[in-house]
């Protein structure tokens, strides 16, 4: 079927500008043109790029990968490497997102026991093997050994003297 890029933008959820961005840009290169030489799009190769946005190729990779559709079944290789590059990419962003979660679960578990405690001083005192399980992996991340073989802490809260004024 064919739409006009203001209905297939209504369809697809998307700007008309966008569409028209795609198009400049080579991304959707079966856009037919009516006799009037407005754009006509097929919802075909839309949701192809609609399925390559959501994994979070760029404009620039999804580009590619069109051309490597062209090219037929010679660029199968390169298409699983731009899939494996993507791939690994997301890894990444989950295990650091993963560890900003864990960090955050564990200032909440801190502040939560500080509250309950009244003050953030008994908190503060645990030690590792003190703290729950779930947040232990947590706190030896946050903290570095100093010259001596103790433990400090990276928290800013510690850094804090007791008139709440930094040292």
């Amino acid at each position: 079927m064919l739409y006009t890029v203001g209905e297939m933008a209504k369809v697809m959820g998307v700007p008309a500008s966008t569409l028209r961005y795609y198009d400049n840009e080579g991304i959707l290169p079966c856009v037919e043109r009516s006799n009037g030489g407005i754009r006509m799009f097929t919802d075909k190769w839309l949701k192809v790029v609609e399925c390559l946005k959501k994994s979070g190729l760029s404009i620039k990779d999804i580009k590619a990968f069109t051309e490597m559709i062209d090219r037929g079944d010679d660029s199968l290789q390169e298409r699983l490497t731009l899939f494996r590059t993507r791939r690994d990419s997301v890894k990444k962003q989950i295990a650091d997102l993963q560890e900003t979660l864990d960090y955050l679960e564990f200032k909440c578990w801190y502040y939560e026991e500080a509250i309950q405690d009244g003050t953030e001083s008994k908190v503060r005192s645990l030690t590792v093997d003190a703290i729950p399980d779930q947040y232990k992996s947590t706190k030896q991340k946050m903290s570095i050994p100093d010259s001596e073989g103790a433990v400090m802490s990276c928290e800013l809260e510690n850094m804090a003297s007791s008139d709440g004024m930094y040292r």
